[in-house]
């Protein structure tokens, strides 16, 4: 038992160390959030399973506040994953590869900006929520992991955790989307001024 938890615990650093590898893409992707936001846009996030719940809880973080001694306006996200309703619907009429697709169809503006997390890079309905968007000119970020799928070839930015375990590339996905919350809040915050 002991032996799972060092081995756990050591895979984790080793992985959210390798993220230092993804400055640079992080920067940009929060300057290109951080413009979709002063522009009047919105930040959509979708994702399937434990990527759903990232989905929302980054979506929350900017509605709400990420940090407690940070007291902000609430920025405009939206999790596409919440809706019971509407994704049972569609998943029955439209399939459920439609699911998100549907939604950036009808809610999506061009000038937006979508996050999806896949950890294979390959979920069908975040692929087709990335082409609808890209049709309607919302610009994507990938968080992805493994060899980053199908999608990474479709999506503006990615980044790509270097690991195939899915729950050490979770955990680092986690961490990427608080990075970007904190960058976002400094960079927009700060243009503000």
């Amino acid at each position: 038992m002991k032996n799972i938890i060092k081995l756990c615990l050591k895979e984790h650093i080793k992985t959210i160390e390798s993220l230092l590898d993804f400055t640079e893409d992080l920067i940009t992707s929060a300057k290109e959030m951080s413009r979709t936001l002063q522009n009047g846009g919105k930040i959509m996030l979708c994702g399937n399973g434990g990527s759903a719940a990232d989905s929302q809880h980054i979506a929350t973080e900017f509605i709400v506040r990420f940090r407690s001694d940070f007291n902000r306006q609430s920025l405009p996200a939206l999790a596409l994953t919440t809706d019971t309703s509407l994704i049972t619907a569609c998943g029955n009429d439209y399939g459920f590869e439609n699911i998100f697709a549907r939604q950036i169809e009808g809610l999506g503006n061009k000038g937006d900006f979508l996050i999806g997390i896949s950890t294979s890079g390959n979920s069908s309905n975040v692929y087709k929520a990335f082409e609808i968007a890209e049709d309607i000119g919302i610009r994507t970020l990938l968080l992805s992991g493994k060899d980053g799928g199908k999608i990474k070839n479709i999506a503006d930015n990615y980044i790509i955790v270097p690991n195939n375990n899915t729950a050490r590339i979770q955990e680092a996905h986690i961490t990427i989307g608080h990075i970007l919350c904190q960058l976002v809040e400094e960079i927009y915050f700060r243009d503000k001024k």
